[in-house]
């Protein structure tokens, strides 16, 4: 058989090598009708017998294996260059999710949309924007079975194919009601990704570069921003007729079709933790060769075997056991930092961008579209800093000097909202402009990047797939309320909306200064050690704790900055 060295991924089930560490290799289906059997005590019925296949044939199942040309001994070196390629080609689902978060606040704001659609009154132009949210929503907790049962890549070419067919559903939609679900669709699959990319790019960064690895993620979600705001504005202006928008709602479909395409097909290496996992122990070395070098991925793959193995003694995995004990304390930072993430209003701003300029005494709608526009410019431009600077500083520093900058930017925007309504023909009105444009430099350089990082990185092995789930629920839950409430809250309190969100700026401050725990430079093992998971359940289980990796930990707590 002709063989090309540089394959690498290579299904050949008809040799004696396999990547199950001397376990015979037999079908995935064979394997979960056995543990199906175990689990409930009898033989699978023919129902769930098709859903184990269906599993076994979605599930990641090809060995990865050293090249061909590979001499015994040979030392292979770090790759890090790789790890930035993986994690820009996963971050297409970033982009989608920037994409969805900007092309829609111009749409439903044109007068040409509402004269088309004609929707009843401002709660359903809400339920346009939220039922995007509560897919994305369900779409999160979805992370969970699909990442830890067929791979967290294979999660993501699901997830792309959902968000396509949400996308073709919006841009053919004859009324409300097909584009209602069309929207919903599109949020389960934007859900899925949401999660699933930084659950992935965390498993494959070094520590040392964890925060910048998820910045980069960030600026492409930003860059998807950019082209939905670009995209509006191009087609609202130079296409006539009432059906401009289904073109760029219909664009999606080109980077979900791509994403969907390459996290199946292989271009994407599976997460070496999940492999581990998974038992497959010789393909996540494997990996950890390709991206660390030899020698690194030795020790790593020593770290992450002892945290599993301890895992599997003390721990039960499962979902009540994210909300007990020290877990649910990790549970409860997770969910909160991405909460507040979201609740301090960044979506508010970026949903419905043109009414907030409109009230800011702009009247002309192609400079309110114009300004919109400027939104996206100012989030893929500060977008890039993070990359360069995040790792520099304690998470908690940037999460607090961005609350504070986020806080002065909401207090402007009211200032001059109030002052329009007095002086509506007054110039400095156009100020406005300035400060939903400060409020993205803050944002971008705190909680863009830091929420995702932080609840990405914290979650035990066993149960990160779970809690990523879970503080992404929290994010898209607190995109639900801000997406439904905003316009409604507007019509009542006017202005007064923007101090609420700097009244919800100072609970956030709080928050990152009380509750959160430094994790800069820690690996992804050490986490279980340094928020006491083990401490807690060595009483209950006997296990024992290596007392010198404590004291360690505890001295490196003490450094974390705030």
């Amino acid at each position: 058989m002709d063989r090309n060295p540089k394959d690498q991924y290579r299904s050949l089930p008809d040799e004696d090598e396999d990547c199950q560490d001397g376990e015979p290799e037999s079908s995935n289906a064979y394997a979960a009708q056995e543990t199906s059997r175990r689990s409930f005590g009898t033989r699978p019925s023919p129902t769930r017998k098709k859903i184990i296949g269906l599993v076994a044939c979605l599930k990641q199942s090809k060995p990865i294996r050293p090249p061909l040309n590979l001499r015994d001994g040979q030392v292979r070196l770090p790759n890090e260059k790789y790890v930035y390629q993986l994690t820009a080609f996963v971050s297409i689902g970033a982009f989608l999710f920037g994409y969805d978060q900007g092309v829609m606040g111009v749409i439903v704001a044109d007068a040409r949309w509402k004269d088309l659609m004609r929707p009843r009154n401002s709660w359903v132009t809400g339920a346009i924007i939220s039922l995007y949210d509560l897919g994305c929503l369900f779409g999160a907790l979805l992370l969970a079975p699909l990442a830890d049962t067929l791979s967290r890549e294979r999660a993501l070419s699901l997830a792309a194919l959902l968000a396509l067919a949400g996308a073709l559903l919006q841009s053919a939609a004859p009324g409300i009601s097909l584009l209602l679900l069309g929207r919903s669709v599109l949020g389960v699959g934007v859900g899925v990704a949401s999660a699933g990319v930084p659950l992935y790019v965390a498993e494959i960064a070094p520590p040392h570069a964890r925060g910048t690895i998820v910045a980069l993620e960030q600026m492409v979600l930003c860059a998807g921003e950019l082209v939905a705001f670009a995209a509006d504005f191009a087609f609202a202006r130079w296409v006539d007729g009432r059906g401009w928008w289904r073109v760029p709602l219909g664009l999606q479909v080109v980077p979900a079709g791509v994403l969907a395409v390459g996290c199946w097909a292989g271009w994407v290496l599976p997460s070496p933790r999940w492999l581990v996992g998974q038992g497959r122990a010789r393909c996540a070395r494997e990996v950890l060769v390709r991206l660390r070098g030899s020698a690194r991925a030795e020790e790593e793959m020593r770290e992450i075997e002892r945290e599993l193995e301890w895992e599997r003694e003390v721990m039960q995995v499962g979902w009540g056991e994210m909300f007990r004990g020290a877990v649910g304390r990790v549970t409860a930072l997770g969910m909160g930092v991405q909460f507040f993430q979201q609740i301090t209003g960044t979506n508010s701003i970026l949903y419905y961008a043109p009414t907030l300029f409109e009230k800011g005494g702009i009247r002309r709608a192609s400079t309110r579209n114009l300004a919109t526009g400027g939104i996206g410019l100012v989030l893929f431009a500060t977008s890039w800093i993070p990359i360069f600077i995040f790792d520099r500083l304690p998470r908690r520093t940037w999460l607090q000097l961005g609350t504070l900058g986020m806080m002065v930017s909401m207090l402007g925007i009211a200032a001059v909202q109030s002052h329009a309504e007095r002086h509506p023909d007054d110039p400095v009105n156009f100020s406005i402009v300035v400060f939903p444009y400060l409020f993205y430099v803050f944002f971008n350089l705190s909680w863009a990047v830091g929420s995702w990082t932080y609840a990405a990185e914290i979650f035990p092995l066993g149960m990160r797939a779970k809690g990523s789930a879970l503080s992404t629920m929290s994010l898209w839950g607190a995109c639900l309320v801000v997406a439904q409430a905003t316009p409604v809250v507007e019509e009542r309190v006017g202005w007064g909306l923007y101090v609420i969100y700097a009244g919800i700026c100072v609970v956030a401050l709080v928050f990152v200064r009380y509750a959160m725990v430094e994790t800069r430079g820690r690996t992804l093992e050490e986490m279980s050690h340094m928020f006491g998971i083990n401490r807690k359940l060595v009483g209950r289980d006997g296990a024992l704790v290596d007392s010198e990796d404590e004291e360690d930990d505890d001295a490196k707590d003490s450094e974390g900055g705030g």
